[in-house]
């Protein structure tokens, strides 16, 4: 969850933003049922009368109510209200707060004026000759207010607000207002508030979606190039310490993980906070007396919560080494099909990809039924919280405790704050695989190289590069090894020469190829390029001076040009003579696009020895200081190998060859020979040398040539 953090920490202004537009959208979130409430409870029971309090009234109806009213309650009720130009009045208030106030002030005295004509009988002119003949006196009004008030017990609030609000209906109808019509403007009015704060909610939510899917985009893009420029920086040892099918792995189903996660957690686990402590601001300003639902209901949760994800976490953890190994297997299976096809192993590996696609189904599986429970379980709680809610809520509505509309607005607030949490729950979920998915990333980010530039590379020199290569006692172990692959191995490859490096397979031929464009670091002495070690060298530089002919030839998707051209810069001119060197000008002109001919991913669509003609095509047209051929000669017919082997001496007249061979007839005439046996020099001259002086030489001669060619070659006896 840290890494995650840290990744998103890099965008704080835009999810500043997000964070602020979360609050608009939670404030109209939270605004609906409240509005929700006023057009049930005012708008349907109350004919649209929000307060208590008339917009409008008679004098006649003012003088009455001051009345029933202290001296000072009095002189507040006509400053609440101006007179018109007809003789009514018009109230000024328009702050909430005061009308609340005015609200409790006129309560009682509406109450009590409309019992007493009501039941009494008695009209205003003859109460207020009482008042004048000094039989009641405005203490004794107030007394019997006070009385009444008690009497009516718990539900006093109640019955004054609605038996108040008929007093204002009936104070509306004689002034003439049409009340159908009034209710209509108030449920208008109402409803025009609540699809506005719809729409912008609406908009809120679009807004920060879009800013969200900008980030997590961001942030995988930017993890993808800063796991690319590691992979790339790295050196064999470390891709091996990994594995391809990993790197792939993290590279793609991690950063995706890591990705919709960001998405989730700006967009959802952002919000759950925000309308979950909103919800709860408003659950207590209903005022219901029921907010222990709201503990019951999220205390379930988080014991649901903390029970699966105990279930769950450990299983989570397994899947992304399930996936890995699954794209192991379907990458050796897929790359490995002729081989596959030639020895009928097809059936053994349809066993070994249904067993690893079992074991990741079966995890998944798992996970995926635990899970499942989630679900149910928290419809469950929600629905029972329902229940619970009308049942109590009913009550209180059924003693005049809870208005209908404050109920459903209490059941809409819970199942907000209910579902925060469950969005919590929700992402839960998906957080332990992306928290591994995202130490996965960072254990690619964090390696370090081992093959590093020196802080102050030794590029420059005077004169120009020719291209000698010096092995100066150099040893070389594998990581982890516990013997040298190579041991003390020294010898100079001049520019204008060929060294060739042959040997029995698992001597180190190809390791020894690998060292000089720093594939791999020497464990003990030196490599040389023109005096220079090439430790002091950026790799920039040294790779710059090198063509190299892997031992399997590798192209990439594009065309035949694009693959040849893949060297830099390379001109058309240069590209041709390249291939013609190559020996591959004759298959290309076969073809209808000649260089424009597309090559398909890894070169599937050309054979061996076309593959291996445009990879040497390739570093023939780098035009380098130095040459490495990894047995880049195996494919081609002794034909074609002899004119190549021709071409390509008189393209190098200047640049120091070295090969890697496999068989004698292609190193015949190479000006020194190194033989290799076990990782160490067991000889080092000219054919005709090593066939007199070299025993291992001598061996590999007679294995590979005829009694003949030996003797007629000055070759070793029998």
């Amino acid at each position: 969850m840290g890494k995650i953090l840290k990744y998103l920490s890099e965008h704080k202004s835009i999810i500043f933003a997000i964070f602020l537009l979360l609050i608009v959208q939670a404030y109209c979130d939270l605004s609906l049922p409240q509005y929700m409430s006023d057009i049930v409870d005012v708008g349907i029971q109350q004919s649209g009368i929000e307060y208590a309090v008339p917009e409008k009234m008679r004098q006649e109806t003012m003088e009455n109510l001051c009345l029933f009213m202290s001296e000072g309650d009095a002189t507040k009720l006509r400053e609440s209200y101006q007179k018109l130009s007809d003789g009514n009045l018009e109230l000024t208030l328009r702050d909430k707060e005061d009308l609340l106030e005015l609200e409790e002030l006129l309560g009682m005295p509406m109450v009590v004026m409309s019992s007493m004509t009501e039941q009494t009988g008695m009209d205003m002119d003859t109460f207020k000759a009482l008042i004048d003949s000094g039989q009641m006196t405005t203490e004794q009004i107030l007394d019997s207010e006070a009385q009444a008030k008690e009497n009516m017990g718990d539900m006093s609030e109640s019955i004054i607000s609605q038996r108040a609000r008929l007093v204002v209906r009936e104070e509306y109808e004689a002034l003439g207002y049409h009340m159908e019509d009034y209710q209509n403007r108030y449920m208008l009015r109402t409803g025009g508030k609540m699809l506005a704060m719809a729409v912008l909610m609406t908009l809120a939510s679009i807004i920060v979606g879009l800013f969200a899917s900008r980030v997590s985009a961001k942030i995988g893009m930017d993890l993808r190039g800063r796991v690319y420029q590691k992979v790339v920086s790295f050196s064999n040892s470390e891709i091996e310490q990994f594995s391809t099918a990993s790197l792939i792995t993290r590279s793609t189903n991690d950063i995706q993980q890591v990705q919709m996660v960001c998405v989730l957690l700006l967009r959802m686990i952002l919000y759950a906070p925000i309308i979950g402590i909103g919800g709860v601001v408003k659950v207590i300003g209903t005022k219901t007396g029921m907010g222990w639902i709201i503990g019951v209901a999220v205390g379930s949760i988080i014991l649901l919560v903390g029970i699966l994800m105990s279930v769950t976490m450990p299983r989570f953890k397994k899947m992304q080494t399930l996936v890995d190994r699954l794209n192991l297997v379907s990458r050796e299976i897929l790359t490995g099909v002729p081989v596959i096809r030639a020895f009928s192993r097809e059936r053994f590996e349809e066993k070994r990809f249904a067993g690893a696609n079992r074991d990741l189904m079966k995890t998944q599986l798992f996970t995926s039924r635990v899970m499942s429970l989630m679900m149910p379980a928290m419809m469950l709680i929600m629905n029972s919280i329902t229940v619970l809610i009308v049942w109590f809520g009913s009550k209180g509505v059924d003693l005049g405790n809870l208005q209908v509309g404050d109920m459903m607005a209490f059941i809409t607030y819970t199942m907000q704050i209910v579902m925060a949490f469950l969005m919590i729950t929700m992402i839960s979920v998906m957080l332990p695989r992306a928290g591994v998915a995202a130490n996965r990333i960072e254990e690619v980010i964090q390696t370090k190289a081992t093959i590093l530039d020196p802080e102050q590379p030794e590029d420059e020199r005077e004169g120009d590069w020719h291209g000698e290569v010096s092995f100066e006692d150099v040893s070389f172990r594998y990581p982890g090894a516990e013997e040298d692959a190579l041991c003390h191995i020294s010898f100079l490859a001049k520019p204008g020469r060929t060294t060739a490096i042959i040997g029995s397979t698992g001597c180190g031929k190809s390791t020894l190829l690998n060292l000089i464009p720093r594939f791999y670091d020497v464990t003990s002495g030196k490599i040389m390029v023109d005096g220079v070690d090439i430790r002091k060298m950026s790799q920039k530089k040294l790779r710059s001076l090198i063509g190299y002919v892997p031992q399997k030839g590798v192209l990439f998707s594009g065309t035949i040009a694009s693959n040849i051209q893949f060297a830099g810069n390379v001109s058309d001119v240069q590209m041709r003579e390249a291939a013609q060197i190559a020996q591959a000008e004759d298959f290309i002109n076969e073809k209808e696009e000649q260089f424009e001919s597309p090559i398909a991913q890894g070169g599937t669509n050309v054979s061996g020895g076309q593959k291996q003609r445009l990879s040497i095509a390739r570093a023939i047209a780098k035009n380098p200081k130095v040459f490495l051929f990894d047995d880049s000669f195996s494919a081609l017919d002794y034909k074609t190998d002899v004119t190549l082997r021709k071409a390509l001496q008189e393209k190098t007249a200047d640049a120091a060859v070295i090969i890697v061979a496999q068989r004698i007839s292609t190193i015949l005439h190479a000006d020194q020979i190194i033989v290799l046996e076990d990782g160490s020099v067991a000889g080092i001259g000219t054919h005709e040398e090593l066939l007199k002086s070299c025993e291992t030489y001598q061996e590999i001669a007679r294995s590979q040539l005829s009694e003949q060619e030996l003797k007629s070659q000055g070759g070793a006896g029998r």
